[in-house]
């Protein structure tokens, strides 16, 4: 008789891996509220005119929010001091667009494109530098500690609003938009501002940018591994600490290009302006999901077309209209639209 034992096995063929589906609910809301605002509004040119400009705000705010977004997702680090990243790519732009006002009132594309892309690089090269250094000297001694995180973060970005006004002043300073990205483009009777469409399309290319590095490149395999399971990435050879800096570095970087984004939004410039856009960036990663990047999208477009609508149709309640987006959603999914930190 011959044994069990000595029969050659086969191998059991392996499991397929569920595929992750995404869920499409939250991807509806902005669409939705589109919608729900157009019988309110009545008119058909106010509705698109408003709508831009909330799309437009809120790819600003996804900009100055990804860089966050990213850190707190991959690293689990609390950066209240993100702000004072927006505030110095806006101050490092004014110092190139100020001198090179020329270029700015020129009427030639090729020489605003020349001056807006040289005032973001600046802005981004800047703000990735003093990244760097802000997670070696105060982020890096309180990894895990969330409660030291927030403290020692936001006295850096006290530190950084003054150190900001003794170098640039205490005024505030204009900003005037290339000459070319002025004026609107008529749509029938709806006039929409050039620039807000430039930061529509700017806002797209991150946030395409940003879901194909993560999903579909090998830094963005390692650094998803490295959150997972780091011990295990680390003990392949691959140094963790290293890609996360740079992760660090370019959440850092985004933050600086927003800054440059959100001032010429703005017009203007102030030492708080990373303070007070900081309430904004905290409010759509609540809303999106802690560490989603797909969340931080939906939740921008929806704090920037709430923000426009209310501010038309009632403007006393603007101001409380994107904490009560925030209590609404978090009622209806308390983890965040697309939560993935599992906190």
């Amino acid at each position: 008789m011959t044994s069990t034992s000595s029969l050659p096995t086969t191998p059991a063929a392996p499991a397929d891996l569920p595929r992750v589906r995404l869920d499409w609910t939250p991807l509806a809301l902005a669409p939705l509220l589109m919608l729900l605002a157009y019988p309110l509004i009545g008119s058909g040119s106010t509705w698109l005119t408003l709508t831009i400009a909330g799309l437009a705000m809120g790819m600003i705010v996804f900009v100055v929010s990804s860089g966050l977004t990213l850190v707190f997702g991959l690293m689990d680090v609390l950066n209240f001091g993100h702000g004072a990243f927006i505030a110095l790519g806006a101050y490092v732009a004014a110092s190139v667009l100020l001198p090179l006002g020329a270029w700015v009132e020129a009427d030639s594309l090729a020489l605003n494109l020349a001056v807006f892309g040289l005032a973001i690089g600046a802005a981004m090269v800047a703000a990735g530098a003093i990244g760097f250094l802000f997670e070696r000297i105060v982020v890096r001694p309180v990894y895990g500690q969330h409660l030291k995180q927030i403290l020692i973060t936001m006295g850096g970005m006290i530190v950084a609003e003054q150190l900001i006004k003794a170098i640039w002043g205490a005024e505030t300073i204009a900003l005037q938009v290339p000459t070319t990205f002025r004026g609107a483009v008529l749509l029938g009777d709806a006039a929409i501002e050039k620039y807000r469409l430039i930061a529509v399309v700017l806002g797209l290319v991150i946030f395409v940018s940003m879901v194909l590095v993560l999903n579909r490149t090998r830094i963005g395999l390692l650094i998803r591994a490295g959150v997972e399971n780091r011990e295990m990435v680390e003990s392949l050879g691959y140094r963790i600490r290293r890609l996360f800096i740079g992760v660090f570095v370019v959440g850092a970087g985004l933050a600086g290009m927003g800054g440059v984004l959100w001032g010429l939004y703005q017009q203007n410039i102030t030492a708080a302006i990373g303070a007070q856009v900081n309430v904004l960036i905290f409010i759509v990663i609540i809303i999106g999901g802690l560490g989603s990047t797909t969340g931080c999208f939906v939740g921008a477009l929806l704090v920037g077309l709430m923000a426009n609508y209310t501010g038309f149709l009632f403007p006393k309640v603007a101001l409380f209209s994107n904490i009560l987006l925030m209590v609404m959603i978090l009622l209806w999914r308390p983890q965040g639209l697309y939560p993935v930190a599992k906190r």
